[in-house]
């Protein structure tokens, strides 16, 4: 087992954590590549917004205090100092007192000293800023409403304000790119020194600009470039001193995302306003998608009404096998199975023997991890691994 993995065993043991996930809906303009639910900001809207949240938060069994939080969108970073601290009110009067760890998303258009002071005030520990790229043509064929000087300027102000943890978001495989441009955007992003990279491979979302423009031939996917860019990541991350933990993601020492790491290994987690998504007291589902009829759902005291599934033993180990693959330490299945004896085990060990045995999995004793070139398949290997487990969800 390596020293990351045990790192990992050693935590299971520790007291179960609880994440917190909001939702803050509001965006300027909508990315062509997103497909989460946002809308535009009024003062009304968010107003009603805030009012709805601490109605969510008052129906939550909060069975013990919250260690994680993460605010995403959207773009949390729109709202208002003084609505960024009355949201953090409502957070920390239901966490016990301020989380180990607390992750806001902020857009480099929308970073001011003033949010940054309110959030520092409000014990945020870390700022995940979504750059994206530094080249002005790919921000624009994202629909992007930030420039490069603003990135810049955004990343100077956060390290200013004094968070313990700084990531920066960047994506690749986007439409026209090349090796070399993906390849300068990771070095200016490690010339920036933050704590933390994430770099996602663009996905094409129905619903969404790109998808129409797949759809019309406009764009077009390259699989085997989507791999060599891959690859190369890695290779220059490494490099520069950052250790991949997971697919996309990528640290220095201590600066893991604990809140992603929690998600992932099937921990619990409270989801807050429309769209979000939760997974607590056996249950999994998400808010309807439509601010106004989550207002709607929570006036008349109901909460997680879509997508409701009731999640045994079996399921959990279905995803932790999805989400653990992905991570670099991959997973203990002697865990999962002392968890979940009544999932397919025999249909599992044959997958994995197949992995194995076409190089894309390593196995160490009850620990199974990808290779590099299984980590290049990741989502075709999750979809495997649902092909080996019966259908072991229902209806809540």
């Amino acid at each position: 087992m390596n020293g990351l993995a045990q790192a990992q065993a050693k935590a299971s043991v520790a007291p179960v954590p609880l994440g917190l996930y909001v939702h803050v809906p509001f965006c300027a303009s909508t990315c062509d590549f997103c497909a989460f639910y946002q809308m535009q900001p009024t003062a009304d809207g968010v107003e009603r917004f805030l009012a709805g949240i601490g109605t969510e938060a008052a129906m939550v069994d909060w069975t013990r205090p919250v260690t994680t939080v993460f605010w995403g969108g959207g773009t949390p970073g729109l709202l208002a100092p003084r609505d960024l601290a009355r949201l953090a009110d409502t957070v920390r009067a239901r966490c016990g007192g301020a989380p180990r760890e607390w992750t806001v998303e902020l857009a480099p258009a929308s970073v001011t000293a003033a949010r940054l002071a309110a959030l520092r005030e409000a014990g945020v520990t870390r700022v995940s800023l979504g750059a994206q790229s530094f080249q002005p043509m790919l921000l624009d064929a994202l629909g992007r409403q930030h420039s490069r000087e603003q990135v810049h300027r955004a990343y100077e102000r956060i390290r200013a304000a004094g968070f313990a943890s700084v990531n920066i978001d960047l994506m690749f495989a986007l439409p026209g790119q090349t090796a070399e441009e993906w390849a300068a955007d990771v070095r200016e992003a490690v010339a920036l020194a933050p704590d933390h990279l994430s770099t996602y491979c663009l996905t094409f979302e129905e619903d969404t600009k790109l998808w129409v423009k797949l759809s019309q031939g406009r764009v077009k996917l390259d699989l085997e470039h989507e791999a060599q860019l891959y690859e190369a990541t890695w290779a220059q991350l490494a490099a520069a001193g950052y250790a991949q933990y997971e697919v996309s993601n990528f640290a220095r020492p201590g600066h893991v995302c604990a809140h992603n790491l929690n998600t992932w290994h099937m921990h619990e987690w409270v989801g807050l306003g429309p769209s979000a998504a939760s997974q607590q007291a056996g249950v999994r589902g998400a808010n309807i998608a439509d601010l106004e009829k989550w207002l709607a759902h929570v006036g008349r005291g109901e909460r997680v009404t879509e997508d409701r599934v009731r999640l045994t033993p079996a399921a959990l180990a279905e995803d932790a096998l999805i989400f653990g693959l992905r991570m670099n330490a991959g997973v203990d299945l002697a865990t999962w199975r002392a968890r979940a004896p009544e999932a397919p085990w025999p249909l599992v060990e044959d997958m994995l023997a197949t992995l194995a045995g076409g190089a894309l999995l390593v196995r160490e004793d009850d620990w199974v991890r990808l290779t590099d070139r299984g980590r290049l398949i990741a989502d075709t290997i999750g979809a495997e691994v649902m092909a080996a487990f019966e259908p072991i969800t229902e209806t809540a």
